[in-house]
């Protein structure tokens, strides 16, 4: 057998190593000579010297061989996609040389942004070349606060938009209208910025300029869809527009949410997704709070009603007219 007969992939096996292979797990051993004749199950360390003789080579387990194979490739493909993300993280500020012409004909009208880290430095390169408005709409994020790098960075970004003359509108939902972070945030930014809120908000969209817009592009956030379509952006600003209009105003100048028959905006909004039938979970998402606090809102809710069970609540809700009443805050 030749070396040319060889020449294959480190892990692969040719027909001459696989029958030498195979007779050597029947019999628990071949000898050296015998392995010249396929040198590639050395190679790959399907054979080794027995260790009260080192003429004869004996097989190592095909479980363990498979593994270390499989192990090997596995190895093998990381390091290309560590390579691939070397290329591509060379490549991304060449690819956005000249990105301040965002109406040019070259100018991706979608592109997928493949971690937080590139979403934060396209929304912040847009934010630099913008100089008119930004529109937000910015859900509740229960780990930002365990983040306070994220909040600091966030908040010279804005500062650096506003004092360019650009304006920023925002929109939250009504449980953090008086979150210590969300406080703090409007005490210190200075400029002309507005924010409202709503009981229930949808995901996230960062607009600038109305010439380009971020979106999530996977449910937990980490890919997001940057967005230049003139037809997309109109339809995010409208959508936005809507929603502000009903929003209530959270600063510059807040308006207090008024209690109705003793039941607060809060109770009023999840006594209306109750009876929608949502899970206590489904409430909480929507709201912008925790389970634990939804549950407490929902207590005293039904010790407002005077209800004793669940299902006896949902009948209450109905009845009581709450959910009718033209005045209840939205």
């Amino acid at each position: 057998m030749t070396v040319e007969a060889h020449r294959h992939g480190a892990e692969e096996l040719c027909g001459a190593g696989l029958d030498l292979y195979s007779r050597a797990l029947r019999e628990g051993h071949v000898s050296s000579a015998e392995a010249t004749t396929a040198p590639c199950l050395i190679d790959i360390g399907l054979l080794h010297p027995a260790v009260d003789n080192l003429n004869r080579l004996e097989p190592v387990a095909p479980p363990v061989a498979l593994q270390r194979l499989l192990r090997s490739s596995e190895e093998r493909i990381a390091d290309e996609r560590r390579r691939g993300q070397r290329i591509a993280d060379t490549f991304e500020p060449l690819m956005r040389v000249g990105a301040h012409a965002a109406a040019s004909e070259n100018t991706p009208a979608l592109r997928i942004l493949g971690s937080k880290e590139r979403t934060g430095q396209a929304i912040e390169e847009a934010m630099r070349e913008g100089r008119q408005e930004l529109l937000a709409i910015q859900p509740h994020d229960p780990s930002v606060t365990q983040r306070p790098y994220i909040l600091e960075g966030a908040m010279k970004r804005d500062q650096a938009f506003l004092d360019h003359g650009a304006r920023i509108r925002a929109l939250y939902q009504h449980t953090v209208r008086y979150a210590p972070y969300t406080r703090a945030r409007y005490e210190q930014l200075t400029g002309d910025v507005e924010a409202r809120s709503l009981d229930e908000i949808t995901e996230r969209l960062i607009i600038i300029d109305r010439t380009v817009a971020f979106i999530p592009a996977s449910a937990d956030r980490t890919l997001a869809l940057e967005v230049r379509h003139p037809a997309l952006i109109a339809y995010f600003v409208n959508t936005f527009d809507r929603l502000w209009r009903l929003a209530t105003p959270m600063h510059p100048q807040a308006v207090e949410q008024a209690t109705l028959n003793g039941i607060t905006p809060r109770q009023h909004a999840i006594a209306a997704l109750l009876v929608e039938g949502h899970t206590d979970a489904d409430i909480a998402e929507r709201l912008g709070m925790n389970v634990r606090t939804a549950r407490v809102h929902i207590a005293k809710l039904a010790a407002t009603l005077g209800s004793e069970s669940r299902a006896q609540l949902g009948y209450l809700i109905a009845e009581s007219g709450i959910l009718k009443t033209e005045d209840a805050v939205r």
